[in-house]
């Protein structure tokens, strides 16, 4: 059975079922022209959105639905995390070719729900329409922040710590078993694989963050580390040093490395789709901070570099050399 069989409507009936996680301040959800709420008093609105296109971001013989509707809300929900904020509404709007079954359209819509669940995000409308050959599916997310709160890209200082709160490189691991169909044969490959394939938001890790005096810029890693760097350096009109040591590098993405004979820094740096976070902290704020994080999350703040007022990105290696890098990640229009 396709989308063709019920129609829009009737797959809007089958799919609105549990898209309301969060009833306050909602007047109106899925079922008219426009949806209808209340924005949090005193904070600011942020909106971000996100659009996967089938053969540019995904593969549908890949994947499953679930797991492709979340990655689709979590890449967005990841774009709220970086601003400090809380997610709040969503809408989705997809674009769906007769060859989609509808168990697949129902499985996505399931993913994404799970991931709503999670934090508390609702599913309040979007669109859906006929494509001629890809499935296409774009989301929309409001969040909301204190002003004073958010975070953003142009604010890093020289003298900050650059911080990062998960592993870089894994992402890229997982989408390499998937384009040369290697099997996820150990219990490694599958973490590396999941971590593409369903990557999970640090929204929760965001807002602690933006809560913390001393916390300056911040942004998530989706292009990979030396492009979203890269940003910060650009938009803040500031240096950076990474040290090659202080990376972090999974030990699984080290055995992964091992087997296929990559530098797991050099994955790392152009790598792509952590969607990780990456922060400046003011370095007499920093520990505390880390003590503070670690604490809560169960998880280090990894320090790995400091921002400089050289205007250059340099790398220190391990061996005492110190090389210049430039952004190097995934670019839609310039990466083959």
């Amino acid at each position: 059975m396709n989308l063709r069989d019920i129609g829009e409507f009737g797959f809007i009936k089958r799919i609105s079922r549990g898209c309301l996680i969060r009833p306050q301040n909602i007047i109106k959800a899925i079922g008219d022209d426009a949806a209808a709420f209340f924005p949090p008093p005193h904070e600011v609105i942020l909106v971000t959105t996100d659009l996967l296109v089938e053969g540019v971001h995904f593969f549908r013989n890949t994947t499953s639905g679930f797991n492709l509707g979340y990655k689709a809300l979590s890449v967005n929900l990841s774009d709220i995390a970086a601003m400090g904020g809380i997610a709040r509404e969503a809408f989705i709007s997809i674009a769906v070719p007769d060859d989609c079954d509808l168990d697949f359209l129902e499985e996505l819509y399931n993913g994404m729900k799970r991931l709503a669940a999670e934090f508390g995000l609702n599913i309040l409308g979007g669109d859906t329409t006929l494509s001629k050959t890809d499935l296409i599916i774009n989301i929309s997310v409001l969040g909301s922040a204190f002003e004073k709160e958010i975070l953003y890209r142009n604010t890093a200082q020289p003298g900050d710590i650059i911080c990062s709160t998960g592993f870089l490189g894994d992402s890229r691991a997982g989408l390499h078993l998937i384009t040369h169909n290697i099997e996820a044969d150990s219990n490694e490959l599958k973490t590396l694989r999941d971590a593409h394939v369903i990557p999970k938001p640090d929204l929760r890790e965001g807002r602690f963050l933006a809560r913390q005096g001393g916390v300056h810029a911040m942004i998530d890693v989706s292009d990979g580390l030396s492009s979203d760097i890269g940003h910060i350096a650009e938009e803040s009109n500031v240096g950076i040093r990474l040290y090659s040591e202080k990376i972090p590098i999974s030990n699984n993405l080290e055995k992964f490395c091992a087997r296929f004979d990559f530098d797991p820094v050099e994955y790392a740096l152009a790598g792509g789709e952590d969607y990780t976070l990456l922060c400046t902290i003011s370095p007499d704020r920093v520990d505390h901070i880390a003590a503070n994080y670690l604490r809560r999350f169960r998880n280090p703040l990894y320090q790995i570099g400091e921002i400089t007022d050289s205007g250059k990105m340099e790398l220190f290696l391990s061996n005492g050399q110190i090389r210049s890098f430039s952004p190097s990640g995934w670019d839609h229009f310039k990466t083959k």
